[in-house]
C-alpha cells in the first residue's frame, strides 16, 4: 500500500461499532498521527454534531480535531445553504442536522416549506413520517442526508437513513437527493477545504455501496475492510473493485 497525505476514514463499521472500538483500525490510526499524518473522520451519521462525533472518537481512544470530522449532515448544511439560499427549510433529525442546518444560517420551519431535509431520528414515531410524506407531496425539494439502509452496532444491524428516506420517498412518488456517501459530496468538501488533490487521497471503509462508491466516484484509491457491512466475498464480486481490500488494517 503507498502512502498517501489524506486517510479518509468511515466511521460505523470501520473505526467502531457502536460504543466499541476496532482495535486493528485504531491501532492503524495511532500509526499515522505518530508518523505526523492527522487522518479524516467521513460519517453518513447525520445524528451527532462535529463536537459529539469527537468526544465519541475520545471515548475509544483516538484525539481528532473538529476539522478533520466530516458528517452528512454538515455537508448537506453546505449544499442546502449553496443551492436553496433563501428558501424555507422544515427537516427532521437529531441534533447533528439541526446545529449544521444552523450553523449555515438556515433556521428549520415547521410549515410551508420549499426544501425537506431528512437525517436520521432514532426517536421518530408515524406522525414525523407521515409528515415528512405530507411536505414532499406538497412540492418541497426532498433532501436526505445519505442513503444507509443499515449501519452495524454492537448489537447488530439498525435501521438507518435510508430505509426511512426510501419509504417516504416511496409513498410521495419521489425519488430523495441524496448527499452522504456514495455521493462524492464529503470527499470534495474535504479536497477544497484542505487542498488535496485525488492523488493525495484513500477513502477507507467496511460498506461497498456507500464508503467505497463513494471514493469510486470521486476518483481516488479505496480500501475495504472486512468489519462491518460488507464481506469480502461479496466485495470481490463487484465489477468496480476497491484499490485494496483487506481484512483489517495492520
Amino acid at each position: 500500500m503507498r502512502a498517501y497525505k489524506a486517510y479518509c476514514f468511515d466511521l460505523d463499521g470501520t473505526v467502531y461499532r457502536g460504543k466499541e472500538g476496532i482495535p486493528s483500525a485504531i491501532a492503524f490510526i495511532h500509526r499515522l498521527q505518530q508518523a505526523g499524518i492527522e487522518p479524516f473522520y467521513v460519517t453518513n451519521n447525520s445524528s451527532k454534531t462535529r463536537e459529539q462525533l469527537q468526544d465519541a472518537l475520545l471515548s475509544i481512544g483516538i484525539r481528532a480535531p473538529l476539522e478533520h470530522i466530516y458528517s452528512s449532515a454538515s455537508v448537506t448544511a453546505k449544499y442546502v445553504a449553496l443551492h436553496y439560499a433563501g428558501k424555507k427549510v422544515a427537516m427532521m433529525g437529531s441534533d447533528g442536522i439541526r446545529q449544521a442546518l444552523l450553523s449555515e444560517n438556515i433556521v428549520p420551519v415547521e410549515d410551508e416549506a420549499d426544501v425537506f431535509v431528512m437525517g436520521i431520528d432514532r426517536t421518530l414515531d408515524y406522525m414525523a413520517l407521515a409528515r415528512a410524506a405530507i411536505f414532499v407531496q406538497k412540492g418541497a425539494i426532498f433532501i436526505a442526508t445519505n442513503q444507509d439502509i443499515k449501519f452495524p452496532t454492537e448489537y447488530g444491524f439498525l435501521p438507518g437513513n435510508g430505509s426511512f428516506a426510501r419509504l417516504v420517498g416511496e409513498v410521495a412518488g419521489v425519488d430523495p437527493i441524496y448527499i452522504g456517501k456514495p455521493s462524492p459530496a464529503i470527499l470534495e468538501v474535504i479536497a477544497t477545504e484542505h487542498n488535496f488533490s485525488k492523488e493525495d487521497m484513500v477513502m477507507i471503509g467496511d460498506n461497498y455501496d456507500t464508503d467505497i462508491m463513494c471514493g469510486i466516484n470521486f476518483g481516488c484509491d479505496t480500501i475495504h475492510v472486512n468489519t462491518g457491512v460488507t464481506p469480502t466475498k461479496v466485495v470481490q464480486e463487484k465489477v468496480l473493485q476497491p484499490t485494496y481490500v483487506v481484512d483489517a488494517l495492520q
